[in-house]
């Protein structure tokens, strides 16, 4: 009998996507989960992903909600069930964008006792400048672990190979979230199925 288990890796990375969706009424929208955004009406896609480009978990939002609120909440859908206890919910590491870069989200993370891999953005570095010592410290950037963050946009781009996901075909945001765990649970199938 072959074991299929897998140990779960160190570094977490997050990210959005945003997928169209046709014209409909404002309330429709609403009910939908579908929101405004440049490109018309649209929702997010805010996924973390292990290491290995493996789905972990997925929130849905409308197209012009921002990122850096959702943080928290994928974070917290994370459950890696391990042989035996409790599942593991926090990884050792979160790479993520500079959308992602903000006191709340770092002050949530070390709380977690988890490495923030996040840039700093322009103006919070230059804001810190500003204030001189009362500032505080510059934040820590691992630039060799932030070159692994294009694992994520690789897992979109596989999620994306459906193309009722890509483009949004599902009414209600239950069945495109269903949709969106289903090729999520596809994608982990894959890894542990023998090659042989």
């Amino acid at each position: 009998m072959q074991s299929y288990s897998r140990a779960p890796r160190p570094l977490t990375l997050c990210t959005a996507s945003t997928c169209m969706d046709g014209v409909i009424g404002r309330h429709r929208a609403e009910a939908a989960g579908l929101g405004r955004s440049r490109g018309g009406l649209s929702s997010k896609i805010h996924a973390a992903v292990d290491a290995a480009g493996l789905p972990l978990a997925f929130v849905l939002t409308p197209g012009q909600a921002a990122d850096s609120p959702r943080f928290r909440t994928v974070l917290d859908r994370i459950r890696v069930p391990g042989r035996v206890g409790r599942p593991r919910t926090r990884p050792g590491a979160v790479a993520a964008d500079k959308a992602y870069s903000s006191k709340a989200n770092r002050a949530y993370l070390r709380r977690r006792r988890i490495t923030a891999v996040i840039p700093e953005k322009t103006d919070q570095q230059a804001n810190r400048r500003k204030k001189g010592s009362a500032g505080g410290r510059p934040v820590s950037f691992d630039p060799v672990r932030y070159r692994r963050r294009n694992t994520v946009e690789r897992c979109f781009q596989k999620i994306k190979t459906w193309r009722g996901l890509a483009t949004r075909y599902d009414k209600t945001p239950q069945s495109y979230e269903a949709g969106l765990h289903l090729r999520g649970a596809i994608m982990w199938l894959k890894t542990l199925t023998p090659t042989t």
